[in-house]
């Protein structure tokens, strides 16, 4: 199976009279030599399941797909996108599955579990504990909530190799001090090894973005902390005011900060920014004991 073999990206969108649509955050990648160096960065998918969040016009599809991808199940948005989309089922031998919605939306697990991909996904989870990985070109405007949302996935969700903006991918793998540190890098590495791979230049897409783009492999840790929600409520209030000392920030999540922060080891007059995993996973546990005794 060779991409090469294909009509052109820029000629199909020329041909079926497509644009980006700003709104929803679309910037096309049509290289085939950028979308092959992401699908060899999502490592050996051969024969696995992968998911695709906005394909658009099927750059990063045809290059997963070529990469051995099966099934490849992608979720657009946009309906424009089908023609370019379906002759791909053919050409694939039925390896693409395509699904029109809000991939913030979307149950990822439930599309799995369908009876065609059932086997297939038991097979995986008994041989890596997950069922898909996700390889995605994401549209800007949802990057991040897409982020968070698998963060918090079950056991479907295998390791992920994602490009955002290049300011976006480095708050996910920023550390304690930086200015690029905050609640982003924080959930991100409670649960994941974060990895900046490789940028791609704005001149790279059409349109072209403002700014440059990043790869990101997020690989799942041994133990991974189990309470994302409850870090996602301190680190808000954390780095929501993150230029005042905690005693202050945390204010807006509990009159009794200073307590709190006690409890969880920390400065009262420590900023969030040097504030590191395990510091925040202890506040986050110390918050989870507050509230089950306020709850009483």
């Amino acid at each position: 199976m060779n991409a090469d073999d294909l009509p052109t990206l820029r000629g199909e969108l020329e041909a079926h009279g497509l644009w980006a649509n700003k709104g929803l955050g679309q910037h096309f990648l049509l290289d085939l030599n950028i979308t092959r160096r992401i699908a060899k960065t999502a490592g050996d998918i051969v024969g696995k399941p992968v998911i695709e969040i906005g394909p658009g016009p099927g750059g990063l599809t045809r290059a997963l797909l070529e990469a051995g991808a099966d099934p490849l199940i992608v979720i657009e948005k946009d309906p424009r996108f089908a023609p370019l989309l379906e002759p791909l089922i053919e050409w694939s031998e039925g390896k693409l599955q395509i699904v029109q919605g809000d991939a913030l939306n979307v149950e990822e697990a439930t599309l799995l579990a369908s009876p065609t991909l059932a086997g297939e996904v038991a097979s995986e989870a008994s041989g890596r504990g997950a069922c898909a990985s996700v390889v995605s070109n994401l549209p800007y405007n949802v990057g991040t909530p897409l982020l968070v949302k698998w963060l918090k996935a079950g056991a479907w969700r295998g390791d992920m190799t994602l490009m955002f903006q290049k300011e976006v991918a480095q708050r996910i793998v920023a550390k304690p001090g930086s200015d690029a540190y905050g609640r982003l890098a924080v959930l991100a590495q409670a649960r994941c090894h974060c990895r900046l791979e490789f940028t791609v230049p704005a001149r790279a897409f059409t349109p072209p973005p403002k700014i440059a783009s990043a790869i990101v492999r997020l690989t799942d840790l041994a133990d991974p902390y189990p309470h994302l929600d409850a870090l996602e409520r301190v680190t808000g209030a954390a780095f929501g005011q993150r230029r005042k000392m905690l005693r202050a920030a945390l204010r807006s999540l509990t009159p009794d900060a200073e307590d709190l922060l006690r409890a969880a080891d920390i400065t009262p007059t420590a900023r969030a920014e040097e504030i590191d995993q395990a510091g925040f996973r202890r506040l986050a546990d110390a918050w989870i004991v507050k509230t089950s005794k306020d709850a009483f």
